[in-house]
């Protein structure tokens, strides 16, 4: 469903009722549909901090559209700006925003995060398959930045890295860095 229509599907009692853990839920949805379309499993999902609205969605398109820059926070970040434009406002105030990402960010991603206007919170929901870029994030001015980990994104993200390894490699460190591997045996 289209972020702009969310509003129609629940009361501001119902956002207001939802959880951190329910919020990652939603991202581990959509990391779940980029991997049954073939691509990276990787949501994210934005919510402002005070009504707790989904205000941005989206997911990895590395696998479907051959388009490395579009992780599941970038795309969320777009999302959330096109939403904004939509709506009559102007650029999106992310310092009262919450980030909620299925997996730790990427290098590219933090950037993107701290660039775009030091969050509230960043929510991650596995450390387990990549390493944490938490201190990256707070360096940036993020306040608070919270592991959550999800055992289905975690499961999940684990069975990317097991059945499409070419992808993984790819999206994290580059076609050399996949060469390297398959040269030494590690993939």
């Amino acid at each position: 469903m289209p972020t702009e229509f969310l509003d129609k599907v629940g009361s501001a009692e119902f956002y207001r009722s939802l959880s951190d853990r329910d919020f990652m839920r939603i991202g581990t949805l959509l990391a779940r549909k980029s991997f049954d379309e073939g691509g990276c499993p990787i949501g994210g999902v934005i919510i402002d901090s005070h009504s707790r609205r989904i205000i941005g969605k989206g997911h990895n398109t590395l696998g479907q559209e051959n388009d490395s820059t579009t992780h599941g926070e970038t795309a969320a970040l777009r999302d959330a700006g096109r939403v904004a434009k939509l709506r009559g406002q102007g650029p999106v105030d992310f310092r009262r925003c919450t980030m909620f990402t299925t997996l730790t960010p990427c290098a590219v991603c933090c950037a993107q995060i701290n660039y775009r206007g030091n969050f509230e919170k960043v929510v991650i929901g596995d450390i387990t398959n990549a390493p944490t870029t938490e201190p990256i994030l707070r360096a940036g001015g993020t306040q608070d930045v919270l592991i959550l980990e999800d055992p289905d994104a975690v499961a999940l993200y684990a069975r990317y890295v097991k059945e499409r390894p070419m992808l993984h490699y790819i999206d994290w460190a580059g076609h050399k860095k996949w060469d390297e591997a398959r040269t030494n045996g590690l993939a």
